[in-house]
């Protein structure tokens, strides 16, 4: 996909430059991340990026999904570096005033099989570092099973149970950020986008908007 895929599809006048600010859309498997996603590329205009799932891209393309302790780390390693390196990409990408991050490289933690320290190692970062480089946190929380959890839609495997443990470990990992918000789940996913797209437009530029 090329980088200009990836930008809002709406053209912009504004020709001020802005600082770049990264902002992920987290949250359990099945809350909704990627269809707000879309919506705010078709909405915002083109001095917004969207970032895919890095996880999509690995896992479509065909990296072996095994559930041994050693699979399920090599395949960690690789979303971590097709996130970061995504990141990267964009920070390069000086038209870019604001980044939105289906996931970000924290994410990892909660589907990581060993412990913290070895998971910053593959950066050589610290956690500190890693919440400072995002401007916002925007956590949204996965349905429960009688509420509308979709296991059977894409690349998704866990259940409702298992997207609800998911969820608390993406909690914990981005604990401490100064610029979180949850999104609560809710039986109108219409009111749900509403409640998450008010918050995004929050860091879009005004000229942008």
């Amino acid at each position: 996909m090329a980088a200009s895929s990836l930008a809002g599809t709406r053209a912009c006048s504004c020709t001020m430059h802005h600082a770049q600010r990264l902002v992920v859309v987290t949250g359990g498997p099945g809350a909704g991340k990627t269809a707000v996603l879309e919506v705010a590329r078709r909405q915002f205009c083109e001095h917004v990026v969207v970032l895919p799932e890095a996880a999509t891209i690995v896992y479509g393309g065909g990296f072996p999904r095994l559930d041994s302790i050693a699979a399920r780390r090599h395949a960690q390693i690789a979303i971590l570096h097709v996130q970061d390196q995504m990141e990267r990409i964009q920070a390069e990408h000086a038209s870019a005033a604001l980044v939105l991050c289906d996931r970000g490289v924290l994410d990892g933690l909660a589907y990581w099989p060993a412990d913290e320290p070895s998971y910053l190692a593959e950066l050589g970062t610290t956690r500190e570092a890693l919440l400072a480089r995002y401007a916002a946190v925007i956590h949204m929380r996965p349905p429960s099973a009688t509420k509308g959890y979709d296991r059977g839609r894409g690349l998704r495997i866990e259940s409702a149970e298992e997207a609800a443990v998911i969820d608390a470990r993406i909690e914990a990992a981005y604990a401490g950020h100064p610029e979180r918000h949850f999104v609560a789940s809710e039986d109108d996913f219409v009111a749900k986008l509403g409640s998450a797209m008010a918050l995004l437009t929050r860091y879009v530029p005004s000229c942008c908007r």
